[in-house]
């Protein structure tokens, strides 16, 4: 976000696409992109400072206009909630659920989510990944057991 708000500056000082690419490292097709970016936001930008909004929601707003644009593909298959309720699942006791093992596996967390009607359907590894990128902090181990 620094490069982007050095670009907008150096933009706005008059400084030309190409010196802007060289100065910081980007290909000139990034400096349009980022410049035409700003000048659609401008206008909003305009009427925020009209309408004396707070510098915290400037900032906000001029974080959003520079922060990345979501990326074409596959749309998230699952909610914030139920990624919460499958990680919470994954503390609780196995035997909680008249499951037959001691300890979690993704086997195990994917048909008791589904079973919990969390889910209509999800696999292990999906499961894996959820918990791989929960920053839990109760245990430096994995919840998970390995097989």
């Amino acid at each position: 976000m620094v490069r982007r708000v050095k670009l907008i500056l150096a933009a706005a000082s008059g400084t030309n696409n190409t010196a802007i690419s060289e100065q910081l490292q980007l290909h000139r097709r990034q400096v349009r992109q980022w410049r035409k970016r700003w000048l659609e936001a401008s206008e909003q930008l305009a009427i925020a400072e009209t309408q004396q909004v707070s510098d915290k929601k400037l900032r906000k707003l001029i974080e959003e206009i520079l922060s990345d644009a979501p990326r074409p593909g596959t749309t998230k298959f699952f909610s914030v909630e139920q990624v919460v309720q499958i990680v919470a699942m994954a503390c609780e006791d196995p035997k909680q659920s008249q499951r037959p093992v001691s300890h979690w596996t993704p086997r195990e967390l994917a048909e008791e989510a589904i079973d919990r009607r969390i889910v209509e359907k999800i696999s292990p590894r999906s499961v894996g990944r959820f918990l791989k990128g929960s920053d839990s902090t109760t245990s430096s181990s994995s919840l998970l057991v390995k097989l």
